[in-house]
């Protein structure tokens, strides 16, 4: 799976318990995904992982 290409990968639960994976190439692009699906998901189990954050950065966050 070529990740590196993108930069935010996203997994939420649905509110009918589905699971979406998907990837955004940009903070806009991010939005308007997250706009166009705010309905759907669960908003407390969304989880965005930036890939282009620094490694040494991921260590000490405080996100879950």
């Amino acid at each position: 799976m070529g990740t590196s290409s993108c930069r935010y990968v996203i997994n939420a639960i649905g509110r009918g318990g589905e699971t979406y994976h998907t990837s955004c190439q940009g903070k806009q692009e991010l939005k308007k995904w997250i706009e166009d699906h705010q309905e759907k998901l669960l908003l407390n189990e969304l989880k965005i992982t930036d890939n282009h954050k620094n490694p040494f950065l991921k260590l000490f966050s405080l996100n879950r």
